[in-house]
């Protein structure tokens, strides 16, 4: 005679056993030490975003946060590359439009366009985009200082371009540049 059916309880059994056996495989395979091309120092992590069809990204340590754009209140009498404010749960940070700096093309916005929440030790804005890729990491074997490929006035801002052509910015050099800074008086 064969093994009769398992037991509704010892199916629960069964299954639960199988749970943890799998459970136990991922945590030895998460715990496991990185290889020498794994180390954090070979790769650094970035948020890949489109700026008029064209990919650009920024070192993920000085984004404080992805936001849609949504109640953007323009600001008169500023440089056009300077779009408005926005309230971000209580806080006012000024969103920049940085196709106009770094010498792209306009584009439309549209429910895909988000802003970054970009900082340095002396700032804080929002830059818009007009659609986010994703957090990717770039081993840094694969970032060129080579810019011939990425030809865009802002070259100074670009400090390198990965092998599938992603223009890697530097944060501290655009906001750096005291031609965003806006410190102007208007008379009445």
């Amino acid at each position: 005679m064969g093994n009769p059916d398992p037991t509704p309880h010892e199916q629960d059994l069964n299954l639960m056993n199988n749970k943890k056996r799998v459970l136990k495989e991922r945590a030895k395979t998460l715990a496991r030490e990185p290889e020498k091309n794994e180390t954090a120092q070979s790769y650094l992590e970035f948020l890949e975003f489109c700026l008029a069809h064209e990919k650009y990204a920024v070192e993920a340590l000085s984004i404080r946060e992805v936001y849609p754009l949504k109640q953007l209140t323009p600001i008169p009498c500023t440089p056009p590359f300077v779009l408005g404010i926005i309230n971000l749960r209580g806080q006012i940070f000024s969103v920049i439009d940085i196709k106009k700096i770094i010498g792209l093309p306009d584009t439309e916005i549209t429910d895909s366009s988000r802003i970054i929440i970009v900082f340095t030790e002396d700032m804080e804005v929002g830059i818009l985009a007009d659609d986010i890729i994703g957090v990717r990491k770039f081993p840094i074997s694969e970032i060129r200082e080579d810019l011939a490929s990425l030809k865009t006035r802002g070259d100074q801002y670009v400090t390198g371009v990965t092998l599938d052509r992603v223009g890697i910015l530097n944060i501290s050099k655009l906001l750096g540049d005291d031609r965003i800074v806006v410190d102007e008086e208007v008379e009445v």
